[in-house]
């Protein structure tokens, strides 16, 4: 059985069901808080190099997104999109689970189940 992380925003809909399925399916899980210990930059790489997802998926494109200035120039390079999640960690796409040096973003809700089966067997 695989170590499972998932970086989680308690507040987040989609990252709560995220949790609320890996207990559901009875696996251990360590619950990342990341707005309250936030990842740094050389964690923040290690993520990325092992996330299924292009570097760019893990930055939100939402209003604080707007708000600060940022573009889709901002975010192209894995290096680019660690060092705006480590000075802007709310703009972190959620729930991030990580296990067996893999990571997904577990948006839409539906990639959840078939990575906990994945890392089940």
């Amino acid at each position: 059985m695989a170590e499972l992380t998932i970086l989680h925003n308690y507040r987040c809909s989609t990252s709560r069901a995220a949790l609320t399925a890996i207990e559901e399916a009875g696996l251990d899980v360590q619950v990342v808080r990341y707005l309250d210990t936030p990842l740094l930059e050389p964690a923040l790489l290690d993520l990325l190099d092992i996330l299924r997802d292009s570097p760019s998926d893990l930055v939100r494109r939402d209003e604080t997104f707007t708000e600060l200035g940022l573009s889709e120039d901002d975010v192209q390079t894995k290096e680019q999109v660690a060092a705006v999640l480590a000075e802007h960690p709310k703009l972190m796409q959620r729930p991030v689970l990580i296990a067996d040096e893999v990571a997904i973003i577990g948006r839409p809700k539906d990639r959840v189940p078939a990575f906990l089966d994945e890392i089940s067997d």
